[in-house]
């Protein structure tokens, strides 16, 4: 039996809700298939019938949500709602001037927003930002730089947007919207539309939400906005599945903002997040870079767990995180589970130490560590027919992120698996076990204090930093109660693995090795090259310098006269050696 504080991720976290009727909304007028296991579709039907919520428009038992009943303007955001009423009167514009979105829906919740986008009704976001500028220059102000974003309908940007500074703060300027469909077309004709047509096409209810800065209130114009910010629930204007089609991204958007607010996603959300037609769109409308961004949002964010364990119930994962053709070896269908069950308990781990220890970068990367650990010995063959690991493939191709997250994903997957060995070595108590390979017949014969500050040292100097992070995810590995990548039994120790990642961490700063890959060389390449007489760099070089730095390692206090000394020993015994063979 584990312990009581072992860990065992079920793949789904659940939330109730309270919901209540409204009627019927109507929607404007390489397929990939995710197709489970018949255990797993067995599991996600069980899963949903547990989580409280019920069909679209159905009405259930819930918690509420606190929502102020008006807003409260900051000092800056005062001044920047008065300086573009100043311009709209200045100039008899007639605009009424909302802002939409995310920041009314942060400010009702009562939290703080800096993401400020003005819906505008009659006229383009680049127009009134001009109309900003003239205002500007006639007050003898520095006028500010423009920034337009074209409209690019195959990629689901349907709308120019415009953005400026104000009071020192970016402001994005778009116009309302409303639009029609050609027949067999997807894309629509946009034009100028109400703000109530515009919030019908909003992604969700709560994201729908405006704040008319000409009347100071908050406009509520689907009905149910408030509502469902009270219910903490997560559902779309207008049916789901056509939503999702006018803009695919939407699925990802919903699935992030209901974990971070840890609402309750709609039944009808989710039957359409799953429909075929949708993943397609998914797949094939958006770029991998607007995909890679959400799901960096949702790794960076306060429920990483939630919002990875809902594209997984969703039966999304492999839409987002695509593969390349040929792995090997082949990919187990239930590798997402089991993915997401080591991103709960990576989380999990560090929630209990104290996410203190990382900064936010290196957080974002150990999650995207845990979560792809179960692909680390998973290649495939690029065009040059080499062997490259799935995971740089999944972080460059599937998600676009930087080539330096993918290079140190694997740069922690690989200081992991080498922490494996050197954990039971960091144990004070343990004189035992050690990797000779990594050891030459110089430093065989040294105490076991300067063996584990060698092996230590070696593997710090290559991961820097980031030792904490590999250190972490070994820590789980170390202790896996179970040994098989069963989704249905995998269980983590966090007991013990905290208890020996605070066991090994005190280990290292003992062995003072914390900042070790900062110290420098006492010998560089050109004294090695003197000691040598030799007037090239070469393999001999290279062998001895990794020499002196494992002597460095073993002899903190050590000086360059010193080393030298120990280099001249050390090449007499070996030519002894060498005449007695």
């Amino acid at each position: 039996m584990p312990s009581p504080m072992a860990f065992h991720l079920k793949p789904t976290r659940l939330f109730a809700c309270r919901l209540f009727r409204f009627p019927p909304l109507r929607a404007p007028p390489s397929q990939i298939p995710l197709l489970p296991s018949p255990n797993r579709a067995l599991g996600l039907r069980l899963r949903l019938l547990h989580s409280g919520a019920t069909a679209r428009g159905g009405s259930g038992m819930g918690s509420s949500v606190a929502v102020k009943d008006k807003i409260d303007l900051t000092e800056k955001e005062e001044k920047i709602f008065r300086r573009l009423l100043d311009v709209v009167d200045r100039f008899n514009l007639e605009t009424q001037l909302r802002v939409a979105g995310g920041w009314v829906r942060d400010k009702l919740l009562g939290k703080d927003c800096y993401d400020i986008d003005i819906a505008l009704d009659n006229m383009l976001g680049r127009e009134f930002c001009e109309k900003v500028n003239e205002f500007l220059q006639s007050t003898g102000e520095e006028q500010q730089g423009i920034g337009v974003i074209q409209c690019n309908p195959d990629q689901s940007k349907h709308l120019e947007t415009a953005r400026m500074r104000i009071y020192d703060t970016w402001v994005d300027f778009v116009n309302l919207r409303s639009e029609t469909y050609a027949e067999n077309s997807r894309i629509p004709t946009m034009k100028f539309g109400t703000a109530r047509e515009d919030a019908f096409r909003r992604d969700l209810t709560i994201n729908s939400l405006f704040y008319n800065i000409n009347t100071n209130s908050v406009e509520d114009l689907t009905g149910r906005g408030v509502q469902d910010l009270r219910n903490g629930y997560v559902v779309t204007p207008l049916p789901p599945k056509a939503t999702f089609l006018d803009d695919p991204l939407r699925v990802l958007r919903a699935i992030r903002f209901g974990a971070r607010f840890e609402f309750s996603l709609d039944e009808d959300l989710k039957k359409a997040a799953m429909d075929s037609e949708v993943k397609a769109a998914i797949a094939e409308k958006i770029s991998r870079e607007r995909i890679g961004h959400e799901i960096d949002l949702m790794m960076s964010d306060k429920q990483p767990v939630t919002a990875i364990t809902n594209i997984v119930d969703l039966q999304l994962f492999f839409v987002v995180f695509t593969l390349p053709a040929n792995v090997n070896p082949a990919v187990n269908e239930e590798i997402d589970s089991v993915a997401v069950s080591y991103l709960g308990a990576a989380w999990n781990l560090l929630q209990s130490i104290g996410c203190s220890i990382l900064s936010d970068d290196q957080r974002r990367l150990y999650l995207y560590e845990a979560l792809f650990f179960p692909f680390r010995n998973i290649v495939y063959m690029d065009k040059k027919s080499k062997k490259i690991p799935v995971t740089n493939f999944i972080i460059r191709e599937s998600l676009k992120l930087k080539a330096s997250d993918a290079d140190m994903v694997m740069s922690l997957h690989f200081a992991s698996e080498r922490f494996l060995s050197l954990i039971p070595l960091l144990n004070p108590n343990n004189d035992s076990e050690f990797i000779e390979s990594e050891l030459d017949g110089d430093f065989l014969d040294v105490p076991m204090a300067s063996k584990r500050r060698i092996l230590a040292g070696l593997l710090l100097r290559q991961i820097k930093d980031y030792w904490r992070v590999s250190l972490l995810a070994s820590t789980l590995l170390y202790n896996r109660v179970d040994s098989s990548d069963d989704a249905s039994s995998i269980q983590f120790e966090l007991d013990t693995a905290k208890e020996i990642f605070l066991r090994v961490q005190s280990a290292i700063s003992q062995l003072d090795l914390d900042q070790v890959w900062d110290a420098k060389p006492l010998l560089d390449g050109k004294a090695i090259m003197n000691f040598l007489q030799l007037k090239t760099g070469g393999p001999l070089v290279k062998e001895w310098q990794n020499r002196v730095l494992k002597w460095q390692l073993a002899h903190p206090q050590g000086t360059a006269d010193e080393c030298l000394d120990w280099m001249k020993q050390s090449q007499t015994k070996r030519a002894k050696l060498a005449s007695c063979t």
